[in-house]
């Protein structure tokens, strides 16, 4: 399904000046970010507030997801000095709620796990009393590259599983649905106090109960946020948009979430996993109490 987008996807066009200025930054620290790289439609509203979310580990994914924009094929070395830039970018930018995403990069032996380390740690040193969130990919389930992750403490860990099981084979190949779950359970395991987080893309074929399985799932892994956004199709080649779901509808969601017992849930067409994580992240704190006594299940 392509062409005229619902009314509801409307925004303000960016400002040129504002882009060139945060474009110019980023490349010339030699940085990639999710928001340029995956096609976000929310690239001009993060960039006008000067922020982003960054991409590390290059910008080249070993896996071909076919709902997702990044670029796939063979990767390039790691680049040693991203951390390094990285910093400078939060520091000339004054963030003080960093998030970082990577490719998937099957070709390392940690999945890309040490890189996330130093990133992290890095600005830990830095940037005192800023908050990050890492948005990690599934280190083709290893449990040592998760620990070193969690063990550097970033406040947030995030994982997506994108979609419901059945449509793994067609949106996530390579992927694993189980694996995603115990990923998510281990870092709650781990460490109790980071808050785990994970986020599903809507209109892909999905039907309401399966997005209530996958609720279900995720609290049962101890997930304590979820996003809920509407898949866009980047071009022909990719998966296409099944439908569109109302912006009525995600609210039904965003209750039925809470229902079940997230801590917070952002839906809405436009959400994205890192879109204004901020904001969710503060709302979980003014329920910090909720985090007290987590109640740890199996998956």
């Amino acid at each position: 399904m392509r062409g005229r987008l619902p009314f509801w996807f409307k925004q303000k066009p960016a400002n040129p000046k504002t882009m060139l200025t945060m474009e110019g930054l980023l490349d010339g620290l030699s940085l990639h970010t999710i928001c340029e790289s995956a096609h976000c439609p929310n690239v001009g509203d993060c960039f006008s507030r000067k922020t982003a979310t960054f991409l590390i580990l290059g910008d080249i994914c070993t896996r071909r997801c076919t709902f997702c924009a990044v670029k796939k094929g063979h990767p390039l070395p790691v680049d040693e000095e991203e951390p390094q830039h990285l910093l400078e970018a939060a520091e000339k930018l004054n963030l003080s709620y960093i998030v970082i995403t990577s490719v998937t990069r099957d070709d390392l032996f940690d999945g890309g796990a040490s890189q996330f380390v130093k990133v992290i740690n890095i600005l830990r040193e830095n940037r005192a009393g800023a908050i990050v969130e890492v948005l990690i990919p599934d280190f083709h389930g290893s449990a040592e590259a998760l620990k070193a992750v969690v063990e550097a403490r970033p406040q947030v860990i995030n994982h997506n599983v994108e979609t419901v099981p059945r449509l793994y084979p067609k949106v996530r190949p390579g992927a694993d649905y189980s694996r995603s779950l115990e990923l998510l359970f281990m870092a709650k395991n781990l460490n109790l106090e980071i808050i785990t987080k994970s986020g599903l893309m809507l209109g892909l074929g999905e039907t309401k109960e399966e997005i209530v399985e996958v609720m279900k799932d995720l609290r049962e892994a101890n997930c304590d946020l979820l996003t809920l956004g509407q898949y866009l199709q980047p071009s022909p080649k990719h998966h296409p948009v099944v439908r569109f779901v109302s912006p009525e509808e995600f609210s039904r969601y965003r209750d039925i979430g809470k229902e079940i017992g997230f801590i917070e849930i952002a839906a809405a067409p436009l959400v994205r996993s890192s879109f204004k994580a901020a904001e969710l992240y503060a709302k979980v704190k003014g329920d910090a109490h909720s985090l007290d006594s987590p109640s740890v299940t199996r998956v």
